[in-house]
């Protein structure tokens, strides 16, 4: 569980001796580039702006629905107790309580409906913990603020038991502790507000998953983890207005990730088969996206802006090498042997501007199937059942040499737009990286990943590429470790020969 990028075993190697960037633009007789990448037409426009003016629900109740009153303290939860199953309620205007105890909730039947007049709230008064729980399937919440709970640490307050198939819409669901929403198999989050939940805005996670045909559409996700819980917790890995665990199959599209307190998106575990497209991911104080320890992806088409200025330069301030991105992919890449509808981590289209630094691809080689240094406690690689046989001798040989470690691998990274200007993210250094490395592999003491070999394979040998990007601004590639820093031609030229096709303009601005 969550990323671990400080556990460097490497040899002392100060950055005077460095290969520091000069700043040269390219001129090795690369294929002319082919056009810049420019915002797609969704992500161009002003983004998912579901908070400031969320859309009416019905004003007069559907035929055949139960009305609900906010004067009765409860009428919810019981009306939809004595009611059967594929019931649609109506919320009157006003502010809708339920018990005052702590367990107090509302627990659907399958097909159950629970639409909100215009000003209809759901509020828990910091009493009450959970908001709609069960298991009951194909259950729809729209049009319905749902405010004040308080769930405890990874849980969550509206679908509390990740149920299957529900379908929330046009809904605001803020100021909770825990997660706004948790996640269920084909469920679909359509057109709502997140915003200012103390841990996340959605907790994509289910004992015993995975969860698959996940939709996340035209949503405003902003101003989550209140409760800054990597700060309480250092290294917990708890935190983004989205964390995804063991999902297989999801559609991000459309959604303006912005203002959260950490990392914006972040796919944590064994997660598969990812589109992200059209979002506009801006002004988080972490990463826009991390991808960790997962499986087959398409970024693309993105307009990623102003991310990680806090988290970026807490790391650069207190001295620390290494390169933390915009996009972090860890430990996470193509698969061709996991069925998803692309077998490799396709990112292209996306513009990038004013960001700490772009895309660092990291592989940490002490972290693998029943090392103590598995961040993902208990878990294994989607290729391996059980943690126990990456043990020797069988880890040493084929096929669990290769099995037995999540690999970034097969990233392909091409026709997009990098701009930095460092006087708008007002820094001096460290902020304008691209990365490709790994650590010096040094544990366990049984580890056949010792020394350089994974820095080596993912560096050369597996399958990572840049091409065909349009660089502008004084941008530096970090390679192998961190102490290889190139510029744009060192980077180019063998061994790397990264960015094929690519231009670098040393100027600011668009």
């Amino acid at each position: 569980m969550g990323m671990k990028w400080r556990k460097w075993a490497l040899p002392a190697a100060p950055l005077a001796l460095a290969l520091l960037a000069t700043g040269c633009v390219s001129t090795s007789g690369a294929p002319e580039a082919k056009p810049a990448a420019k915002p797609s037409p969704s992500a161009a426009r002003s983004a998912a702006r579901v908070c400031a003016k969320p859309p009416a629900g019905p004003a007069k109740a559907p035929a055949g629905a139960v009305t609900v009153d906010p004067a009765v303290v409860g009428d919810l939860a019981a009306k939809t107790k004595s009611s059967p199953a594929h019931t649609t309620f109506w919320l009157k205007p006003g502010a809708h309580r339920l018990d005052p105890d702590r367990y107090a909730q509302v627990v659907p039947k399958t097909g159950d409906r629970y639409l909100g007049a215009p000003g209809a709230v759901l509020d828990g008064r910091r009493t009450n913990q959970y908001a709609f729980a069960g298991t009951a399937r194909d259950v729809t919440i729209g049009y319905l603020t749902v405010q004040g709970f308080v769930a405890p640490q990874n849980e969550g307050v509206v679908n509390h038991d990740s149920a299957d198939g529900w379908v929330i819409e046009h809904t605001t669901i803020q100021h909770n502790s825990g997660a706004g929403l948790m996640a269920g198999a084909h469920q679909q989050v359509r057109a709502n507000c997140l915003r200012g939940n103390g841990q996340y805005g959605m907790n994509a996670y289910k004992g015993g998953g995975p969860i698959s045909g996940l939709v996340l559409e035209g949503n405003e996700i902003t101003g989550n983890n209140t409760g800054d819980w990597e700060r309480r917790q250092p290294g917990c890995g708890c935190t983004g207005g989205v964390k995804f665990w063991a999902v297989d199959g999801a559609d991000v599209r459309g959604n303006w990730v912005h203002d959260n307190r950490g990392t914006g998106l972040w796919a944590d575990t064994n997660n598969n088969d990812f589109r992200i497209e059209d979002n506009v991911l801006e002004a988080n104080d972490g990463a826009a996206l991390i991808y960790e320890a997962s499986y087959n992806a398409v970024i693309r088409d993105n307009t990623i802006r102003r991310n990680n200025w806090t988290e970026g330069r807490r790391y650069a301030d207190r001295g620390d090498s290494f390169p933390f991105a915009t996009v972090y992919l860890s430990e996470s890449g193509g698969e061709p042997r996991i069925k998803a509808r692309t077998d490799k981590i396709d990112i292209y289209g996306n513009v990038l501007e004013d960001n700490w630094s772009g895309i660092t691809l990291w592989e940490n080689a002490d972290r693998f199937c029943n090392s103590p240094a598995n961040t993902s406690s208990g878990d294994c690689t989607l290729l391996v059942k059980r943690s126990a046989r990456c043990a020797r001798p069988a880890i040493t040989t084929a096929p669990l040499f290769a099995d037995c470690r999540w690999k970034t691998q097969r990233v392909d990274i091409h026709n997009n737009r990098f701009l930095l200007d460092e006087s708008v993210v007002k820094c001096t250094v460290k902020c304008d990286r691209m990365a490709v490395l790994a650590n010096y592999g040094t544990y366990p003491d049984w580890s056949p990943y010792q020394g350089d070999r994974v820095a080596d394979a993912i560096t050369l040998r597996q399958q990572n590429r840049w091409h065909d990007n349009v660089y502008v601004g004084p941008w530096k590639f970090v390679v192998h470790d961190p102490s290889r820093v190139l510029d744009f031609m060192q980077w180019q030229s063998a061994p790397y020969r990264q960015d094929t096709g690519s231009t670098l303009d040393l100027g600011t601005g668009g």
